[in-house]
């Protein structure tokens, strides 16, 4: 039975009405969100970040010198900016590691250069050795038996040829409208997850497998490549060759080939060939032509100081200050290339966001932190020690100190794309905040508040003991097609404009939480969660 006119307009106009009672409660400072704009726009210095942390000290793999050269100069930088700042120590982490020289070539039946990649952790080649490729076909502990005596001086390929398809749309893209309205859309019933997804779409790729199934894939996954590096080696194998898992036209995608625990054994020699180059060799093979290649590679690893470090930059609060709000995004990177869009640009965001808060000489509330991390290409290992020594414990929920101090973190690490909304991590509480604080940003493409959660990155390290942690949406650009762990991760293949449209948002959402009468919302106290071997890299 329908409703009297009068009641069903009165209810309408209520429920209009209470969303904008929420809305008018959260405080908006539009001349301050002006400034913040301009200065953003018009004295930029996020590519200037950017420049130092590729160009000169990219890229930063954890533990290489080149990351402890990527710290300093940023502490200096924050320092210049007039903030305090230091390195944080935390670790262990391991052996570092870097590529110091690399040559590949493809010497018969044609001499051709090969492009690709050394991976990370892996042994270089005590110079120049030169072999024949080999097929080798190891899945099961039953195939070992079959090489035995085999492979001595070859360069060992464990891979087919890869079909590579025509590509008939470009590599980048920005996010469509009706994509967004999507992503706002709650899916009740299971967990969603964000852009780190492969391919790069939001939501739809789920986990194959329960965590504890995927858990004990990757232990074991683990355990039988350390053993066929080890049989490889002990068989007098030169190198391991493969191609990057999701590359062509010159693209590599690498990461690691060994461990940096220094209590396990140096990988062998590992390369990625990009998959035109890899695809010719086993081309030759397949028709029983003889194939020759030769390698130099220079790889050095760093035993001495086996810590790593955080970098932390602060402006001091006023009437709150024993209160933060953080800002972060991971310093560390592949190596491949030099570690634009994973992560330079989030590390160039957030220092530039910081710096606008500083220049603009904002009196604020609340204390600003900014953390740039490092380890995060290996679990999140920089951000969880942080938080760990900070904020609390994940394995026992034994909160430290400034756990009830933090208001929330902000994290940017999807690449260059613009930010177009954020993920509210399963905390509804905050929407009508957000919702108000983005609001200004509609013009520049900044419209999505969604529940769903977005993994693979440093807001889960805070999460994961109850804080208030969040990640903004990103356009993926080309992050997933071309540059996520690949040599195609340098400062060309960034956006100006998008790091200065999210340096803006992100200043503006820092300023806000600062500001606040009240701290963020907060989500109950997760339960403890046990430490397990096996959960390395989420990236």
């Amino acid at each position: 039975m329908s409703r009297p006119k009068t009641i069903r307009t009165i209810l309408c106009l209520a429920a209009v009405a209470i969303p904008l009672f929420v809305l008018a409660e959260e405080k908006v400072d539009l001349s301050i969100i002006n400034r913040i704009k301009t200065e953003a726009f018009e004295n930029s210095k996020v590519m200037d970040h950017m420049f130092y942390l590729t160009d000169v000290n990219g890229p930063r793999l954890t533990g290489s010198p080149n990351y402890k050269a990527a710290a300093d100069w940023i502490v200096k930088r924050m320092t210049e900016y007039g903030m305090a700042a230091k390195e944080e120590k935390w670790g262990p982490f391991g052996r570092g590691w870097a590529n110091k020289h690399f040559e590949a070539h493809l010497i018969e039946p044609q001499y051709q250069p090969l492009i690709g990649v050394p991976l990370a952790w892996t042994a270089g080649t005590d110079g120049t050795v030169t072999g024949e490729p080999m097929l080798v076909t190891i899945r099961t502990d039953a195939d070992f038996e079959k090489y035995k005596g085999k492979l001595k001086g070859k360069i060992v390929m464990q891979q087919a040829a890869k079909e590579i398809a025509m590509q008939m749309t470009v590599p980048g893209r920005r996010y469509t409208d009706a994509e967004l309205t999507e992503e706002a859309i709650a899916q009740v019933g299971r967990p969603t997850f964000g852009p780190r997804a492969p391919g790069g779409q939001f939501g739809q790729q789920q986990p194959p497998a329960t965590p504890e199934e995927a858990r004990q894939r990757r232990e074991e996954q683990r355990k039988f490549q350390e053993k066929l590096s080890a049989f490889l080696k002990d068989e007098g194998a030169l190198v391991l060759l493969s191609y990057g898992y999701n590359g062509d036209g010159g693209t590599v995608f690498a990461s690691s080939g060994g461990t940096y625990d220094p209590k396990k054994p140096v990988a062998l020699t590992a390369v990625a060939l990009t998959p035109e180059h890899y695809n010719r060799i086993a081309r030759l093979m397949q028709h029983k032509i003889p194939v020759k290649l030769a390698f130099n590679i220079q790889n050095q690893f760093y035993d001495d100081n086996q810590d790593s470090v955080n970098v932390i930059a602060e402006i001091p609060g006023g009437r709150k200050k024993d209160e933060i709000v953080m800002l972060g995004a991971h310093l560390d990177s592949w190596h491949g290339g030099t570690g634009a869009t994973d992560n330079a640009a989030g590390s160039a965001v957030m220092m530039e966001a910081i710096r606008i808060l500083k220049a603009l000489n904002l009196p604020m509330d609340r204390t600003v932190r900014m953390g740039l991390w490092g380890g995060e290409e290996e679990g999140l290992l920089g951000s969880r020690a942080y938080v760990k020594e900070h904020f609390g414990d994940r394995e026992t929920m034994k909160l430290a100190g400034e756990h009830s101090k933090l208001a929330g973190y902000f994290n940017y690490d999807n690449g260059t794309g613009k930010i177009r909304g954020i993920y509210l991590q399963g905390n509804d509480m905050v929407r009508p905040i957000f919702e108000s604080w983005m609001a200004p940003f509609k013009d520049l493409g900044a419209t999505t508040i969604t529940i769903r959660n977005t993994g693979g990155t440093d807001h889960q390290s805070f999460d994961a003991v109850g804080l208030p942690g969040f990640q903004f949406i990103q356009d993926p650009m080309e992050y997933n097609s071309r540059t996520h762990h690949s040599n195609m991760d340098v400062y060309d293949r960034i956006q100006a404009g998008d790091l200065m449209q999210a340096s803006a948002i992100i200043a503006t959402f820092v300023y806000n939480t600062a500001m606040r009468d009240e701290m963020l919302p907060r989500k109950p106290l997760p339960k403890p969660q046990p430490a397990r071997r096996g959960g390395a890299s989420t990236e």
